[in-house]
Parts: C-alpha cells; structure tokens; sequence
C-alpha cells in the first residue's frame, strides 16, 4: 500500500459506515460471471480472499468481513467489525472454512468462520506504531507481515489445524538485507504482502516503499533480496538496466511458480520465480482501465479478482468500490 493509505484510513475511521449489503454485477459478464462487481458504498476494501464462486473481503472502515457470489454479485456482511477504528487488511482461507484476517493500525489479528461470520479467535499482536498488512498460511502457521516494524508475527497451527491460545504468539525479526535498505522505519509502509516460496522452505515479503522483493528463512528472519528481471522490458521503462523495481507493491499471490505482485499504480506484475525464489523473471504486466488502485489478487481458474480501494480519494459513507475481474 502507498503511504497516503494511512491518510485515507485516518479519515475514514472518524465515519460510522452506513454502506448497504446489496451489491450489483456490470453488465459485462463473460462466460456467466461479470468482470467487474460493485461493493457497498462506503466500504474501503483492501484484502480478498476466494473459494470456489465464494468471495470475502475486509473493510478499512469498520473492520466488516462481506461475501460476494463471484457469479451472481449478490453480498451479504456476515461479520460486523466494530466500527470506526476497526480494520480488516489483508485475509486468507483455509481448508477448515476459516477466515485469517489482518488487523491493520489496532495491532491484532482475528479467525473468523467464513459461513457464520463467528469470531473464533482474537490475537493480540504487536503495540502501536503497527500496521498488520497481510497473512499467509503454511501448514503449520499462520504468518502476518508488519508494515511498521521489522517483525513477522506468527500464530503457530497445532494438529489438524488447531488454532493456539493467545500467549502463544510469536515474532520473527527481519534481518540481513532487509536491514540495508534505506527509508525504513518509521517512514512509509514497509513489509506488506506476503507468500510461501515455490519449494514451500521459505516466505516472499514485498517492501513497498523500497519496491524489494525478499525471501525470508522462517527459521532465522534472515532476508535476502529476491533478484527480478525484466529482460525484454515487458515494463516499459528501458532505463531500469533490466532490474524491476516493485515500489508500491502491495499483495502478492503464488501459484505454482508464477508469483503475481499487485502495484498500487494500476498494474499486476507476473513473474516466473525459481524454485527457491532466489531470482525471477517478468513474463507479463497485466493491467485494466478499471483498476483504481488495486490492492490484492485471489485467483479462480484463468482469473485473477482484484478490488480497487481507490486511496486516491477521500473515502465517504457514498464513495463507490468495486471488484475487476482479470484474465491472467
């Protein structure tokens, strides 16, 4: 996320959301599902999370979890946030229909069952100054990224996915090159989406005021800079010496090795990643006249579901937020 998030977010948490549940789908539909699918007025997403024809997304507002039909576009909020000063960031599901949910500036993070909209757990994970940008989860963790300081957090996964008590939080220091960047804290929004590596041994962590990829050791926090080219410069920009830069890099998505990167500035980047994710290659920027700062990917099939959390206004209980639907 780009640093005037946080301007935005300040003002949004002095409004009480008045956003209505319906939603309505664009005309254009492809193959049955439209491309693009309107949220509540007034909802501010950020993360999205997909199962089957199944969407969630969290709002920045008031911390509400809101599930779409992919399909039909129809919504209902199954989980009300607290209000103002409540946030939902990044999110992901598990195989048990259970919802990880981010917690932005309140420094926690929440499991919320995606078909009752039941709060299952609550963490506590870090004191002010924090944002908790996003999540990933590996089989036995559930790892959240910390825009404000260089700590992973992480809740620990017990047999059969079984969630851990909330003094069983832990944290992981970000170190080696991650150290060697200039700009970090307190300025900007550092560590934000976060993945596995292609051979499952380590995370990818995108810095988006440094628009550096790293790969993390879960073990030690040591990170070390993911090396990304762009050989037949696929980005426009021959005076990058064939280096990509990800400044503005917000969610990350893996499938297989192809890892896409969502930039705040309106594009998907979509690299082909050796297996230990040490080097990548730039295979094709994906981008749409619907984008209006797209923050994160969840993929279904050829598609990839990107909402648009328009940081480039001032959120109001009747500004407009949709979901593009992509062809990767």
């Amino acid at each position: 996320m780009v640093r005037r998030w946080l301007a935005a977010l300040g003002a949004a948490l002095l409004l009480t959301a008045g956003a209505a549940v319906g939603a309505t789908a664009h005309p254009d539909h492809h193959r049955g599902f439209p491309d693009r699918i309107e949220l509540p007025s007034g909802f501010q997403p950020e993360g999205i999370a997909v199962r089957g024809r199944t969407a969630w997304l969290g709002s920045l507002a008031d911390g509400d979890i809101y599930r779409v039909d992919l399909r039909t576009g129809e919504g209902e909020v199954i989980s009300e946030g607290a209000g103002p000063g409540t946030t939902s960031v990044g999110l992901k599901i598990d195989r048990h229909g259970r919802l990880f949910v981010a917690g932005g500036f309140a420094g926690d993070a929440r499991v919320v069952d995606t078909e009752t909209g039941e709060t299952l757990a609550s963490y506590r994970l870090a004191g002010a100054p924090t944002i908790v940008n996003d999540v990933v989860l590996t089989r036995h963790s559930a790892w959240f990224t910390d825009s404000s300081q260089a700590v992973l957090h992480r809740l620990p996964l017990g047999p059969h996915g079984s969630l851990p008590d909330a003094d069983e939080v832990e944290h992981l220091r970000l170190s080696g090159e991650w150290e060697q960047i200039p700009g970090q804290y307190p300025a900007g929004i550092n560590a934000n989406g976060i993945e596995r590596t292609p051979d499952r041994r380590g995370l990818l962590v995108v810095n988006s005021a440094a628009g550096v990829l790293f790969r993390v050791d879960p073990r030690t926090g040591d990170a070390r800079r993911v090396e990304l080219t762009d050989p037949d410069d696929l980005n426009g920009d021959p005076a990058d010496d064939d280096e990509v830069m990800l400044t503005g890099g917000d969610g990350l998505l893996l499938r297989g090795r192809n890892l896409y990167v969502v930039l705040n500035r309106g594009a998907v980047y979509e690299f082909d990643l050796d297996r230990s994710a040490r080097a990548g290659t730039l295979d094709e920027v994906i981008t749409s006249d619907d984008f209006a700062v797209p923050t994160t990917a969840a993929r279904l099939g050829r598609w990839l579901y990107i909402p648009n959390a328009r940081f480039d206004v001032t959120p109001t209980p009747t500004t407009e937020y949709w979901i593009t639907r992509v062809d990767r």
